[in-house]
């Protein structure tokens, strides 16, 4: 078994994980999280988390791209995983970096498909909110909070360039402080 060092590799200007006695550069590179606020009419669809991280919280149907797919064949993974709903994604709403975790996020505004959806096997309870219901207090992640005023901004009208991160964090470096609603105005 190879003895793996973290060393900056010649002609590089950071630490990598290096083969000891070869010299291979086992790249440690972001993951691409695929998801999408998928609303009818008003209302939008949340899934309440049945599996950690923040087991029992509300977030979008969202998760990791896997190999050899598409992200727009993700999020439509994804809303099946944990909605059991057939989406038609509209266009790209917002690409958020969460670089304190590795993670760029793709977020599609979406409409269903073809009517009807039900937990899947990662969500304890899915259901429709009306803006005024959302429960903000009970969402599972900053970005969720984000995808959801951006989708209100963006709401009836065409899809322009797609959201970012909120300028104080925009690197999405700053967890949530405990009860706290980030980029909220409630």
């Amino acid at each position: 078994m190879p003895d793996f060092v973290r060393r900056i590799p010649e002609g590089d200007d950071r630490e990598r994980l290096t083969c000891a006695d070869c010299g291979f550069v086992a790249y440690e590179n972001p993951k691409i999280i695929v998801g999408s606020v998928v609303a009818v009419g008003d209302q939008v669809l949340l899934c309440r988390r049945a599996i950690e991280p923040r087991r029992g919280f509300w977030t979008l149907p969202a998760g990791y791209m896997e190999l050899a797919e598409t992200v727009e064949e993700g999020a439509r993974r994804e809303a099946w995983e944990e909605a059991r709903a057939r989406i038609a994604i509209e266009g790209v709403l917002a690409i958020y970096s969460i670089a304190r975790i590795g993670q760029v996020q793709v977020i599609f505004r979406a409409g269903l498909a073809e009517p009807g959806f039900e937990p899947g096997p990662e969500s304890l309870d899915v259901r429709l909110f009306d803006w005024e219901e959302i429960p903000w207090d009970d969402l599972a992640f900053p970005s969720v909070h984000w995808s959801l005023r951006a989708w209100r901004a963006s709401a009836g009208a065409p899809l322009g360039a797609p959201a970012t991160n909120p300028p104080e964090d925009a690197r999405g470096t700053t967890p949530p402080a405990p009860g706290t609603t980030p980029g909220v105005a409630l």
